[in-house]
């Protein structure tokens, strides 16, 4: 991530605030494995973007790769966002940024709630306006609707499991890493981390750490 100094526009009022301040912007590039010449295209044109807006560009992120489990770059802009440091997040692509729409919905809506705008160029999206607030709640609904689709089909899919006698559920593969879940805990790392790393969700860490510690001897003796 490329950090830039002592750039920023003036003369524009932030749209979440009343006094014009110089925009503070951060770009997000991202292309899969097989994709990599259109990074490029998508920098050149999120630059251009931002200048038209008089904005200053603080951070430029580059996202490589084709898998929806670890985006770093995207992470590190999120910790930005809550840490103020920056404005404004400009994308190329809505699907350049969230991994679903759950996860789209779910990013914006956090990114509302820390006053930070999000702007995506090529469908001309602005959540930092009115029109865009509106049709990211619009997003919201079509979201739950989809986790509404997805709940649906699964009940169906126990429902007949359980109907032919055949077994059903997540294969208990998260029990398998109870001992790197432990050996992560004792390096300090927090249930999120470790979910993240091992790629299991954060209750069942939870679980196996809860049972740890109210093992009669979760700890080598020493």
């Amino acid at each position: 991530m490329e950090q830039f100094e002592g750039v920023f526009g003036q003369g524009e009022t932030h749209p979440m605030h009343v006094n014009p301040i110089a925009i503070r912007v951060a770009l997000y590039a991202r292309v899969s494995t097989y994709d990599q010449q259109t990074l490029p295209l998508q920098l050149s044109a999120l630059r251009e973007y931002a200048a038209r807006r008089r904005w200053g560009v603080a951070t430029e992120a580059r996202e490589v790769g084709s898998g929806a489990t670890k985006r770093p770059q995207r992470e590190e802009l999120l910790a930005l966002a809550r840490r103020r440091q920056i404005d404004h997040i400009l994308v190329w692509r809505l699907d350049r940024w969230g991994r679903s729409l759950a996860d789209l919905v779910t990013s914006l809506t956090e990114l509302q709630s820390l006053g930070v705008g999000f702007v995506s160029i090529t469908e001309a999206l602005d959540f930092t306006t009115p029109g865009g607030r509106a049709m990211a709640g619009m997003l919201a609904v079509f979201a739950e609707f989809e986790r509404d689709i997805l709940r649906d089909r699964v009940k169906a899919g126990v429902a007949e499991a359980r109907k032919h006698g055949k077994p059903h559920g997540r294969p208990a593969t998260a029990r398998q890493k109870h001992a790197s879940v432990s050996a992560l805990a004792d390096q300090g790392l927090s249930a999120a981390q470790i979910a993240r790393d091992l790629g299991i969700g954060r209750t069942s860490v939870r679980r196996m750490l809860r049972l740890r510690a109210n093992a009669p001897s979760s700890r080598p003796q020493t």
